[in-house]
Formats: structure tokens, C-alpha cells, sequence
């Protein structure tokens, strides 16, 4: 068979058809083949699952990363562990049919209070393919449903191409409050509701074909294959066993669930109902039921696949403040490896983490903003300090409420160190500088708005030659030889020859 990209173009619909017809003119013993299933790759059962955590285990791994959200850390751990733990029974038909309820969770919760993290330590610590998608990227499409097929068949990529881990993997979704119904639209909304309807059947059950009908270059290795063998290999991913785990922030479902616990307030409950409108919406989401989440825009088959809800709580000040302090905080560490790749070590005092934290909070994103406070503060000093002679400073309060003078410090005594260095390097001779000194040389410098190194080099320019008259393998600059450096040169000078003439 030869393939003539002209005649079938890049249109997947031509291509299509056009291996229906190859199919067609095969011989009747590979149409049948074919035709049977022989060449198809029946559903992967797959090797038993090596899992034997337990709820409490799991939980504990999450506490010592992530700080606060107690309660979904509960309901993640035990759910997920009994998902996976029941993979692993023999299989009973009778019991698997009625009994195949699967635990996808429904995450809700404020921006930044680690909603993602969660879901990434957890497959992290019991190994399984793990994908991340967008519930925005969906609605773009409608209800057309490739892009929601494509998770699958990311979760086989992540597995290495082995269909048997990916049926046993983990697929995360955020913002799936961006897939509700728009509130108070006239008629249905077809593109969200259609995205639903496609994630719907992946959470139960279904098969996805591994090659997409829109990827061309799968079809064309289909087209190959077949011209090679005869066969048309199909191979497809079962989505039973996959854990679907969604989050969002729902933004404005408090006030529905404020409504259905304020409705019928009258009369003498006039109060209680002002009472009940104060709470916190934090505390509100406590109190989310299905039908809240119907209002809300979501049907009732999609919730129904969501039996499991935990609510994550906004992240106080003090919680960030225990972020940053955590020996595994991301956040700094990841700080320190930036610095670390020049060469320069860092530190962090516990009132300039205060500060930051105070900072971070104001933002109101949750552990988000942690990051965009450390790098708003430190963000000079990466530029600067990787060309000067710093290979170690505290990030204190000083460095984040005045940036710019405590920069000007640490790159004046940066200039002092090359000037020692190159000083020493050029004569044999090591040379200091006394605090005192080095103290007025920087005040000196600043008043003529001059380097602190130009500025040694004028003072000190015969010194190199003097010490050496002198035979000194090692001398300190004091404030008398800054004062007038060429007189306590001479005066060296002079202490060595009187000596010498004893």
C-alpha cells in the first residue's frame, strides 16, 4: 500500500475515511482479523498494586509539608488509601459490580492554600503517574471532549507507556468551578455543561483509545503499521481504577449556602439570620451540600461522581510565618539554591521571615504570595552580588526594609575584599583592613561618591613597594594609615632601618 499525503491532505476526517477504505481492500483473512479483535489490545489488567500504606502513614508524610488544612489532609489520606488498598483484592464479579463506588474527591478551598501541593506529594509518596490539568482549557472546546481524553493518555505517557500503571494512576484537575453553568444565563450553557458531561464519563468508566483521532502523526504510524502488518492495532486505556481528584475555589458559593441556611428566617429569626450572614465564608463551606453545588451550576451527575468533599482553609499570617520557618519550606529553599548557584551562601533571620510573612499576607493568595515577597526583597541582591566578592550574607530585617543601603554595604565591603585579595596577590603580601578603618574608608568613599576600592588604591598605591622595604609578609590597614597613609608608611619604613642598623 502506498500512502500519498496529497491524495488525504492533513484533514483527520480524510484520513479517517481513508483508512476505512485501505481497510476495505485488505485481504478477507485480515479484514477478519481485524474484524474479531485479534489485533487490538484487550483492556490491561495489570500486575497487583504494591500498596500497603495505611490513612494515618499517608497523613503524616503530608504534615511535615504542609502547614494548617488538617481536615482535608484526613480525608485525602483515608480516601486515597482505601482506593488504592482495594485495588489490590482478588476480584469477585459479583461484589465488583455493585461495589465499585469510586472515592473521587472534590477540593475546595482559597487560591494558594495548597491544594496542588497536596495532590503532588501524594502521588510522589506512593509512586503512581500522577497528571495535572486545567479545567480552563477545557471550556475553550466545548463539548467536542478531545482535550478531556488527552489527560488519559498523558497518564500513559507519565507511566512510560505502560498502560497497566496509568490505569492505577492519579488525574488532577483545578478550577473546576470554571466549568459551572453560567448563573442566571437564559437557556442551557452548552460549552461547560458538555465538558462536564466528558469528564462525567472518564470519573466512572470508559475506554479512551490512545491514539487521538486529532493527532496526525498517530494516525500516519496507524496507516504504517497496518501497510506493514495488515492489522489495525487499537490500543485503549480503562478508566475505572484512574482517581480523579478536582479543585476549585468556588468563588460565590458561600452566599448560596447563606441563602439555604438563612431561608424561612422570619419574624423573631430576623436576628439569627443576621447572625448566621456574619459567618466567615470559610465556615460556610462547612455546610456545602449537593444542592448547593447544583445552584452553584454544576449537574447532578457530575456532583454525583464527586461522593468525597474536604474544604481547605485560608491561609493567617502565622501560617506563612510556619512556612517559611519549616526546615522544608520550598519557598526558601528554593531561595538558596538560586543564590547557591553563584557561589553565595544565605541565611534568614526569624524577623525578616516575620516580615515577609506580614508582607505576603497583605496580597491575600495564600503560600502564593510568599514567593512573590521573597523575590520582590531579594531580587537586587541576585543581580548584584553575583559579580562582586559576597559569597556569604543574612538576609535580616535591614536587607528587606532597606534594600538598597544594605546592598551599597555589602557591595563597598565586597570592594574592600577585591582589593585585599588582588593586593596580595600582586605583592605576596596579606593585607586586612580594621573595622575601624574599613569603616571610614566606606564613609569616605560615600562622600565623594567614589568606589571604597578606587579609592584604597589611591591611598594606598606605594604600599605595595613600601612593605615590601619594609619585609612585612602580612600588615592591617588602621584609621592613622587611612588618615595619611604616605606618614605611616614612612614611618614603617624608618622602625625597619633603625632596627636593621642596631
Amino acid at each position: 500500500m502506498e500512502i500519498r499525503s496529497e491524495k488525504i491532505g492533513l484533514d483527520p476526517e480524510k484520513l479517517r475515511q481513508f483508512l476505512e477504505q485501505q481497510m476495505k481492500t485488505q485481504p478477507p483473512s485480515q479484514q477478519a482479523a481485524a474484524a474479531d479483535g485479534s489485533a487490538s489490545t484487550p483492556p490491561s489488567e495489570g500486575p497487583p498494586i504494591e500498596f500497603d500504606m495505611i490513612p494515618e502513614e499517608l497523613e503524616a508524610h503530608l504534615d511535615q509539608f504542609v502547614i494548617r488544612q488538617s481536615e482535608a489532609k484526613a480525608v485525602l489520606s483515608t480516601k486515597i488509601c482505601t482506593h488504592f488498598n482495594r485495588l489490590k483484592l482478588e476480584d469477585n464479579k459479583d461484589e465488583e459490580a455493585i461495589g465499585n463506588i469510586k472515592n473521587n474527591v472534590l477540593l475546595i478551598g482559597p487560591t494558594g492554600v495548597g491544594k496542588t501541593y497536596l495532590i503532588k506529594l501524594i502521588a510522589r509518596k506512593i509512586g503512581v503517574p500522577f497528571v495535572k490539568g486545567d479545567a480552563t482549557k477545557f471550556s475553550e472546546t466545548g463539548y467536542v471532549g478531545g482535550d478531556v481524553e488527552d489527560l488519559v493518555r498523558e497518564l500513559v505517557r507519565e507511566a512510560d507507556g505502560d498502560i497497566a500503571r496509568a490505569e492505577h494512576g492519579i488525574i488532577y484537575i483545578d478550577e473546576i468551578d470554571k466549568i459551572a453553568s453560567t448563573r442566571g444565563l437564559n437557556g442551557p450553557d452548552v460549552s461547560r455543561s458538555g465538558v462536564q458531561r466528558n469528564l462525567l464519563k472518564l470519573m466512572e468508566e470508559t475506554e479512551v483509545d490512545l491514539k487521538s483521532p486529532q493527532d496526525i502523526a498517530s494516525q500516519m504510524e496507524a496507516v504504517m503499521q497496518m501497510q506493514q502488518s495488515g492489522k489495525m492495532e487499537r490500543k485503549k486505556v480503562n478508566t475505572r481504577n484512574i482517581l480523579f481528584i478536582v479543585s476549585g475555589a468556588f468563588a460565590g458559593l458561600d452566599e448560596i449556602i447563606a441563602r439555604r441556611l438563612n431561608k424561612g428566617a422570619i419574624g423573631f429569626q430576623l436576628g439569627e439570620e443576621r447572625a448566621q450572614s456574619d459567618i466567615e465564608p470559610q465556615q460556610l463551606y462547612r455546610n456545602v451540600r449537593t444542592e448547593d453545588l447544583l445552584e452553584y451550576g454544576f449537574e447532578s451527575e457530575f456532583i454525583g461522581r464527586l461522593p468525597v468533599i474536604a474544604i481547605l482553609h485560608e491561609l493567617a499570617k502565622e501560617d506563612l510565618l510556619s512556612i517559611l520557618r519549616s526546615p522544608k519550606s520550598s519557598v526558601i529553599l528554593a531561595k538558596k539554591r538560586d543564590f547557591r548557584a553563584y557561589g553565595i551562601d544565605i541565611d534568614f533571620s526569624d524577623r525578616a521571615l516575620e516580615i515577609l510573612a506580614a508582607r505576603a499576607h497583605e496580597e491575600k493568595t495564600g503560600a502564593r504570595s510568599l514567593v512573590g515577597a521573597v523575590e520582590r526583597a531579594l531580587l537586587p541582591f541576585e543581580k548584584k552580588l553575583p559579580s562582586s566578592a559576597v559569597r556569604r550574607f543574612t538576609v535580616n530585617e535591614d536587607v528587606i526594609t532597606d534594600p538598597q543601603t544594605e546592598l551599597l554595604k555589602l557591595l563597598s565591603t565586597s570592594s574592600l575584599g577585591n582589593f585585599c585579595q588582588e593586593f596580595s596577590q600582586k605583592n605576596g603580601i596579606v593585607l586586612h583592613i580594621a573595622p575601624d578603618a574599613e569603616a571610614l574608608i566606606l564613609q569616605t568613599a560615600a562622600a565623594q561618591k567614589g568606589e571604597p576600592s578606587q579609592l584604597c588604591e589611591t591611598l594606598f598605591a606605594d604600599y605595595g613597594h613600601g612593605l615590601k622595604l619594609a619585609e612585612l609578609a602580612e600588615y592591617t590597614i588602621t584609621v592613622e594609615a587611612v588618615k595619611d597613609p604616605q606618614e605611616v608608611l614612612n614611618q614603617l619604613i624608618r622602625a625597619f632601618y633603625n632596627r636593621a642598623n642596631e
